[in-house]
């Protein structure tokens, strides 16, 4: 069985729901197809700047929405990076849509990765829901109701 999550809440639904069935949020846009965030080269270098001003260099996840904390960004430490709802983990995202050890943003072979950890809500990359996928500058990745966008510099 297929499922869409919210939005909003990040609660799952079933694939042919048009509502919410937690927090009645419009599931489904009026246009068909997928929809991805983009944003012009114009706001990757604004974000790219940023990045710099902060002293964070190499690969980084901002977060574009979900839970209140669009704009921030986190560096990966070191070759492995844990994602999840426990503190311990280095990218910490609080909510109940993210499971404690969710993913792990991985360096194997001078290629940045993303790995599944049996999450129950899963990882989408793309819109696409993974157990791992490579990462390219500017990847779409999806944690619970979070977005984050991949930025390779």
């Amino acid at each position: 069985m297929s499922h869409i999550y919210c939005p909003e809440c990040g609660f799952q639904n079933p694939e042919a729901a048009n509502y919410c069935s937690k927090c009645g949020a419009l599931l489904h846009t009026p246009e068909s197809g997928e929809q991805t965030q983009t944003f012009s080269p114009e706001v990757r270098e604004e974000l790219l700047e940023s990045l710099g001003e902060l002293g964070v260099s190499g690969p980084a996840l901002v977060v574009r929405s979900g839970g209140g904390r669009t704009g921030e960004s986190f560096s990966p430490q070191g070759d492995r990076t844990t994602i999840g709802r426990s503190p311990d983990c280095g990218v910490f995202l609080d909510d109940v849509t993210v499971s404690r050890r969710h993913a792990a943003l991985v360096k194997r072979d001078k290629r940045w990765m993303i790995d599944d950890l049996g999450s129950l809500n899963g990882t989408f990359v793309n819109r696409r829901r993974v157990d791992s996928a490579p990462l390219e500058d500017g990847d779409e990745i999806q944690i619970g109701k979070y977005r984050l966008t991949f930025l390779q510099h």
